[in-house]
């Protein structure tokens, strides 16, 4: 996708910068909104929390920019934890509410933003219904900023029965990494529970941003949801025997080979033509 007008939330975040970058890379005209960065030609500061801030800052900016084609919506607290939970679904749901609503008022029809993998059951105390885990089985959110995950994608939902026009897709991001990230892999390891949370997943951001720029390129109307992760887990011992150790009694439904990812994008890689391109292992 090159040439549009595309604004960003969450732009300064691990997984925003690379999505920043990917995007303007390829010719797009990107807008950061967000409550950090540098200011200067491409950034708006914003309080996501505010709808008439976001409704006015996605209608136009005097002398910024007269509107969007479409919007990234990466902004959000970013993990159980880090607020209270009361504080993460109150800033998280507001925030997304008032991004999708904005833009159906503002017109813009085309919305890629971040679900998350742990709407799948992270950190998976109970075992998942079978192996690899895949978009098909119901939400199963076990913490409150998953809950609140689980519930954006209700809402994105609905909106888009209300407005067939509108596009909204659903990326859940594995656990975002970039190459700085890739010497402590080897350390996991030693406990094949140490990252069993999230089945050894991971995303490289540069390939989260390709995810992105795919959706935006090829969703169609409606609503959609779709894991987003790496080919391959974080671990150098096969995924079978990972598998074989620490879920024994789940339904393994085909072999993923090697160190194959059992979070399975096989939809992505069919309906978005999504393909990781980046692996811990690469040489660096």
């Amino acid at each position: 996708m090159g040439g549009s007008r595309i604004a960003v939330t969450g732009a300064s975040g691990k997984l925003g910068r690379s999505v920043v970058r990917g995007l303007r890379e390829a010719g797009n005209t990107v807008l950061e909104l967000d409550q950090h960065g540098e200011r200067g030609d491409g950034f708006l500061q914003i309080d996501l929390r505010d709808y008439g801030q976001v409704l006015d800052a996605l209608l136009g900016v005097d002398g910024v920019h007269d509107g969007f084609d479409a919007v990234v919506h990466l902004a959000a607290i970013p993990a159980p934890g880090i607020t209270a939970d009361a504080a993460t679904f109150a800033n998280n749901m507001a925030c997304t509410y008032n991004v999708f609503q904005a833009c159906r008022r503002a017109g813009i029809r085309r919305i890629v933003y971040a679900s998350s993998e742990t709407v799948q059951g992270l950190p998976f105390d109970t075992d998942p219904p079978y192996l690899p885990v895949d978009e098909e089985y119901p939400a199963r959110p076990e913490s409150t900023y998953s809950l609140v995950k689980h519930l954006e994608e209700q809402m994105a939902a609905e909106l888009a029965r209300w407005d067939p026009a509108l596009s909204i897709t659903a990326l859940r991001f594995s656990n975002v990494m970039d190459p700085e990230d890739y010497d402590e892999f080897p350390s996991f390891d030693a406990d094949a529970r140490l990252r069993k949370w999230n089945l050894w997943g991971y995303i490289d951001g540069r390939d989260g941003a390709q995810a992105v720029q795919k959706a935006l390129e090829n969703a169609g109307p409606g609503f959609d949801t779709f894991l987003i992760a790496a080919a391959d887990t974080v671990m150098t011992r096969s995924t079978a025997e990972l598998a074989a150790e620490v879920f024994p009694k789940v339904e393994f439904r085909r072999d993923v080979g090697g160190n194959g990812t059992l979070l399975s994008i096989d939809k992505a890689r069919r309906a978005l033509g999504f393909e990781p391109r980046h692996s811990w292992r690469d040489p660096r």
